[in-house]
């Protein structure tokens, strides 16, 4: 009796086998926050919105600018002018420029031969390092990779040094040959103030040794992750069918790098494209006009007095656009070479 009496005032519960759970009557609580498929955009908020203000806004200001006169008026602090909208004129004026075509000349032949001798030698070292053990591998990686590790400034430095027509090592090298040697190979024996950093073609020259000597182990590292990729097991078979070293790199391992190779081929171009610390350096700024890239031609028409910053605007653009294509050409072709096979 008072069993059945508390059973009834507690709600039944009493009778409820105590083995089985109880269920739940309340309503699923609702998802709250974010939809999961909107998660990844909402991560690169952040990032898009440093590369705006970082990349994007400044770009849209030079694009505008290029169609402007900008100069000491627009820019002083005290009372500046507005900039006069210019249309076209300033992009008329660089393309009547002689300069601007022997700038053009420049970048193009230099980007050419850099971006050529920078694949090729890192692939070189690339090969070579993985032939080595891992201690010695990994010893020549940290090596070659603190010249990757200099600023641009600083390989201007070292290789203006290296040449320099009074206390440069490359002179005093050069005279210690023996002089049937120098004569034979050089046409001359005395080397000694030799102005290596004043003739244009002798500028590049050594623009193209520090670019190469910095650039290479970027290139040679990632070939050898490349090479460690491929099985072994391909190069044992192409040894027992008697392939050698060229055969091999040719059938094997470049089929098997292209997407790596193809990589580093837009990265070597753009880099080169818009070289400009190292060739600041080695000029000691834009005084050779001979020597002119773009990068150097729109600097020095920007800020060289008179400074004609919608001159040096629009050459940046034009750089730009020339870039876009070449890397938009080579992309093409890359994507058509592999539909093909």
């Amino acid at each position: 009796m008072t069993d059945t009496s508390i059973a009834r005032r507690g709600g039944g519960n009493a009778s409820a086998p105590s083995g089985r759970p109880r269920r739940s009557h309340r309503p699923p609580k609702k998802a709250s926050g974010l939809n999961p498929k909107y998660i990844p955009y909402a991560l690169l908020i952040p990032g898009l919105l440093v590369m705006v203000a970082l990349l994007l806004y400044p770009m849209i200001q030079v694009f505008i600018m290029s169609f402007q006169k900008v100069g000491l008026p627009q820019i002083r602090e005290i009372n500046p002018r507005p900039a006069e909208w210019l249309g076209w004129e300033n992009y008329t004026k660089v393309f009547e420029n002689d300069v601007f075509w022997s700038s053009l000349r420049n970048t193009l032949v230099f980007a050419f031969v850099a971006v050529s001798l920078t694949l090729i030698v890192g692939t070189a070292v690339g090969v070579l390092l993985q032939q080595l053990s891992k201690r010695m591998s990994t010893f020549l990686i940290i090596g070659i990779m603190f010249a990757w590790a200099v600023p641009p400034v600083a390989q201007g430095v070292i290789w203006r040094w290296l040449f320099d027509a009074e206390a440069g090592i490359i002179n005093w090298a050069l005279n210690l040959l023996p002089d049937f040697l120098s004569n034979a190979l050089f046409g001359r024996a005395d080397w000694t103030g030799e102005p290596w950093l004043n003739e244009a073609f002798t500028i590049y020259i050594v623009l193209v040794m520090t670019v190469v000597w910095a650039s290479f182990p970027f290139i040679a590292v990632s070939v050898l992750a490349g090479l460690k990729s491929i099985p072994g097991e391909l190069y044992e078979a192409a040894r027992v069918d008697g392939s050698g070293p060229w055969r091999t790199f040719r059938k094997i391992t470049f089929p098997l790098l292209k997407p790596v190779f193809a990589v580093l081929t837009i990265l070597s171009i753009i880099w080169d494209f818009k070289v400009f610390s190292q060739l600041y350096v080695l000029m000691n700024g834009p005084t050779n006009r001979e020597a002119f890239n773009l990068s150097m031609f729109s600097y020095a028409e920007a800020f060289r007095s008179p400074p004609k910053m919608g001159s040096g605007a629009a050459i940046a653009v034009i750089l730009t656009i020339i870039l876009l294509v070449v890397t938009a050409v080579y992309v093409r072709q890359m994507v058509k070479s592999e539909e093909v096979q």
